[in-house]
């Protein structure tokens, strides 16, 4: 062909024809302004296994039309060529009992873009069943095979999945300006959801050309004026694909150190102009809290007990959790737990995971310890909301000053307009560069900063100019906060909006338009971060709970009435314990599938033959129950469990699923944790785990823990550091570089995750106990349950 040798490299391929024969599925790819075009071949036939062939050749558009042509001609004694449908990228292929089936991408919808490379949400997808009719008719067990694709429609793949052709958005800015990657090493990330998906045909074709990676979690992105300048702002949160699942049947750590609800964010700051020069990101990070812990679901206790399991005395999987991090982040971590120090639910892993830390830091060098600060968000928001953000916005401050933050100058991005490059991160070869680890010229008083809330300053519009700015020296972000509460979700959300804030003051006045890097909660562009980060935070927790998050301290802090707050705060709350009763069963079946995480086979136990409560889901053992379990409750008292296992709310679900998987039971180890491959299921069966599946919980009584002072209960009381001086945080202030903190004496029978304040949780669980002992209104169930659907 004329086009053969028109490439030397593989185009970046958007948009794809599919066609059908009798025997083989024909998918011609092509770039953006369609001047190439490749073709690839599946056939049908083949049941067992995954029959792919790339052609080598490149085709013209003239081409591919000539050679469609000519397939139809060849294959018109079985009723030539059709053509099926036109997509926009494999999401990959999966096989549960019968044939293989493809997954792609019918619709999609740009949502921004990062230096010129578009980023696209998924909106609609399609299933391809691979065998022909021939085949098919040898599959046995119809029944069971519907049944797994119906579990598999569960998750919905229009909904915060979101993907780009040509830019890395599995990785953070900084990674891909210093350390660019392409093809398959993209695919090893632990934000590529589709990595299980799209394994068997990357293993055939060594080549990623066909395939796109899903990254599952919120994009948004938003231009803002400051200064004269318009600003480009994105936010990104990626939702690790490991040890991924619902809020009560993932918890805490696995074996692997692992977290559930582990999400990245990122947010990306530069010039909104054609060629931006100078770009700044910084990324935090949010996790459960990693031991092994649980909570059963419940269809009447709106706040089910926590469960400690008697599993890694020395704290193994912890360690190794926090060497991952470092393997993604480097040095330091810096742990921000915001659990209550006062309910005694919290209060327990509060202690357990301060004690973890402290044992873990005697074993690590003095590079690698760990840093921590445990303070008490809900005990210290009971006052006004400014109060406490002012707070979480000294702590931000000085974590930066241990982090610092991702800036640099690039050179511009070459390439055509159809198919940009890359830009280049100026380097030590660069005359005007400094080494970089060197952040010399950028003082300390440059990343910290006091909370003042008042305002911010900024520079006076400079005059344009046709020449480059000076080249400055880098600034790289090394190690990252991690911040998490219960769920990892409300409370979690807030302290990540003050990072967020306390960072993007830093970004901007790194970039030249503010003359203070210091943004106050008053100023005009802290309003528009909350909405971003509230957003954000909203989506995330639907992802994990059901339910938008608690956004108590947002609401209060916009002057919102409080009984709007509590309405919307106590039909949120509901909305996520129908959500965990009833249908999160079904959806940890389907991400176990999705993630490969469950495999079937013929004549192995179905996913729905399987038991599902939280304690099996989490620590791997099946139709197990230990008579000496023990638990502490939401009042305190420590009951021994029943053999009773509660799985779900039968009749809220259609099919409602017994069966939740656990997580990996064996997994190569790499130095480079952000590429660890999972090359096996996610599941471990009681035989092949060593560790006991005994729980318990601190010795003390019910009967005398009302005797203790509470200064002996927790001696910590509303914090502690090794980082951080807790006198200076919560100091009045009576210097004029920090605002006067106003706290208020806490409520320790109150929580910010599952009640609203001022609401009795016992008298919540009596409502909520009435309203499940009735019928629900059916537009109810409507709006908990939204968008279940997978393939439209």
């Amino acid at each position: 062909m004329a086009a053969a040798a028109q490439e030397a490299e593989p185009a970046c391929l958007q948009s794809f024809d599919l066609y059908e024969s009798a025997s083989r599925f024909y998918i011609f790819g092509t770039n953006a302004d369609k001047t190439v075009w490749r073709l690839l071949k599946i056939d049908r036939s083949e049941t067992s296994e995954l029959d792919i062939d790339e052609c080598s050749t490149v085709y013209t558009q003239a081409e591919y039309l000539e050679l469609v042509s000519g397939l139809d001609e060849d294959h018109r004694s079985t009723g030539g060529v059709k053509f099926v449908t036109k997509f926009y990228g494999i999401i990959g292929f999966i096989k549960f009992l019968g044939p293989f089936y493809m997954l792609i991408i019918t619709e999609q919808r740009k949502i921004g873009e990062i230096f010129d490379h578009p980023v696209y949400q998924v909106t609609k997808t399609s299933m391809i069943e691979l065998a022909n009719s021939k085949s098919r008719s040898s599959f046995l067990n119809p029944r069971d095979e519907n049944r797994y694709k119906k579990i598999l429609n569960t998750l919905d793949l229009r909904k915060d999945f979101f993907f780009s052709y040509s830019y890395p958005i599995m990785r953070g800015l900084q990674k891909n300006l210093r350390d660019p990657q392409e093809g398959w090493s993209l695919y090893e990330s632990t934000f590529v959801w589709n990595e299980f998906l799209t394994r068997q045909i990357r293993n055939c074709l060594q080549s990623t050309l066909w395939t796109v990676a899903l990254v599952y979690g919120f994009f948004k992105q938003d231009k803002f004026a400051i200064s004269g300048k318009d600003i480009m702002f994105t936010l990104i949160a990626r939702r690790s694909r490991h040890y991924a699942g619902t809020r009560y049947l993932k918890r805490g750590v696995n074996e692997k150190g692992r977290v559930a609800n582990d999400v990245e964010t990122e947010q990306i700051v530069y010039e909104a102009v054609p060629m931006p020069t100078e770009v700044s990101s910084v990324v935090q990070n949010r996790g459960s809290i990693p031991l092994f812990w649980s909570q059963d679901t419940s269809k009447l206790n709106i706040k089910p007990d926590i469960i400690l399991h008697e599993k890694d005395k020395n704290y193994e999987a912890t360690k190794l959790h926090f060497e991952n991090l470092r393997g993604r982040y480097g040095n330091p971590i810096i742990i921000f737990n915001l659990i209550k120090t006062r309910e005694r639910r919290e209060s327990m892993l509060r202690r357990e995971f301060d004690k973890a830390i402290r044992i873990i830091n005697k074993l690590f060098s003095e590079e690698n310890q760990l840093r921590f600060l445990h303070w008490d968000l809900h005990k210290n928001s009971q006052g006004e909301p400014t109060n406490v953000l002012d707070v979480l916005l000294k702590v931000a401050f000085r974590a930066l000053t241990l982090t610092e933050f991702f800036y640099c100058q690039v050179a511009p991005p070459t390439g055509s307009e159809t198919a940009p490059h890359w830009p280049a991160l100026l380097h030590s070869h660069d005359p005007y560069f400094c080494d970089e680890n060197s952040n010399s010229d950028i003082s300390q008083e440059d990343i910290s900063g006091s909370s003042d809330s008042s305002g911010n300053g900024t520079t006076e519009d400079k005059a344009e100019t046709s020449e480059l700015p000076q080249l400055k020296p880098p600034i790289f972000q090394k190690g990252v906060l991690r911040t998490n509460c219960i769920d990892c979700l409300d409370r979690t959300n807030v302290a990540q909006y003050a990072y967020g804030l306390a960072a993007l003051g830093h970004q901007l006045h790194a970039l030249g338009c503010v003359e203070s890097p210091e943004l106050g909660l008053g100023a005009p562009v802290a309003h528009h971060l909350m909405h971003f980060y509230e957003r954000m935070g909203d989506t995330l927790a639907v992802q994990y709970s059901g339910s938008a998050a608690h956004n108590k301290i947002f609401s209060a802090k916009r002057g919102h009435l409080k009984l709007f707050i509590r309405s919307q705060e106590f039909f949120r709350t509901l909305q996520r314990h129908y959500s965990n009763a009833c249908i999160d069963a079904n959806k940890q079946a389907a991400i176990n599938l999705f993630l490969g995480y469950f495999q079937p086979k013929q004549g192995s136990p179905a996913l729905w033959e399987l038991e599902s409560s939280s304690e099996e889901h989490n620590n791997g053992s099946f139709g197990h129950t230990s008579d000496s379990i023990k638990r502490v409750n939401s009042d305190g008292s420590i009951l021994s469990v029943s053999n009773t296992s509660i799985s779900g709310c039968s009749g809220c679900h259609n099919e409602l699923l017994t069966a939740a998987q656990p997580d990996v039971s064996t997994e190569l180890q790499s130095s480079k944790m952000e590429s660890d491959l999972v090359y096996v299921n996610e599941i471990t069966s009681p035989i092949e785990s060593k560790m006991s599946n005994s729980r318990y919980t601190p010795t003390l009584s019910h009967d005398h823990i009302h005797d203790v002072p509470s200064s002996q209960l927790d001696p910590c009381n509303s914090g502690d550091s090794n980082f951080l001086d807790l006198e200076w945080l919560s100091n009045s202030g009576n210097s004029s570089d920090e605002r006067s903190l106003a706290v208020s004496t806490p409520d320790a029978h109150l929580s910010t995750e599952n009640v609203i304040s001022d609401i009795i949780p016992e008298t919540m669980e009596n409502q909520v106990a009435g309203v499940q002992a009735q019928k629900l209104p059916e537009q109810f169930v409507q709006w908990v349950n939204n968008g279940n659907s997978f393939w439209f």
